[in-house]
């Protein structure tokens, strides 16, 4: 395993791993709270936390929405694979398309794997049509999700889970 190191020591040490492990957890859980359940002083876990950000273990804080409760009933995933010339111009594009949520350089014959929500199908042909421009897509629509999104294994106890 690959340690991140900050000032000549690994930032993932038991306590850090610990305070990981508690934020993905509880991840609004209060300082005091969580200084209390690593044994540790709310200011070192401040301290701490501050490293991890710092060492990019923890790169941001983000606050997890229900596309179906905003009105994103629809999900696909575009596989672009632009004509010659024109990479650069798909990636700019993806960028600026809101409902594009995530967007991936790939191998193989399509160049890019995109994450896109929306509302109804027609709103779907709108995004397609932009990027038909420069390229061909793919698209499947997603029916469901089995294993909805979750966080990476920590090292330490087994990669299967927490």
């Amino acid at each position: 395993m690959p340690s991140v190191l900050r000032y000549g020591r690994s930032v993932l040490d038991a306590k850090n791993l610990d305070l990981l492990r508690q934020l993905l957890s509880t991840p609004r859980i209060p300082i005091s709270e969580l200084a209390r359940r690593v044994g540790m002083s709310a200011p070192a876990v401040r301290e701490r936390i501050a490293r991890l950000e710092d060492a990019g273990v923890i790169a941001r804080w983000r606050v997890d929405l229900d596309p179906v409760a905003l009105g994103f009933p629809l999900l696909a995933f575009v596989r672009v694979r632009p004509m010659p010339g024109k990479l650069p111009k798909i990636a700019e594009l993806a960028q600026r398309i809101p409902q594009v949520v995530e967007c991936h350089r790939t191998t193989g014959e399509d160049c890019f794997i995109m994450k896109v929500y929306f509302v109804a199908m027609e709103e779907l042909d709108g995004v397609l049509d932009q990027f038909l421009a420069h390229g061909q897509t793919t698209t499947s629509l997603v029916q469901s999700t089995p294993v909805p999104p979750r966080d990476l294994p920590l090292p330490g106890r087994g990669r299967s889970g927490r």
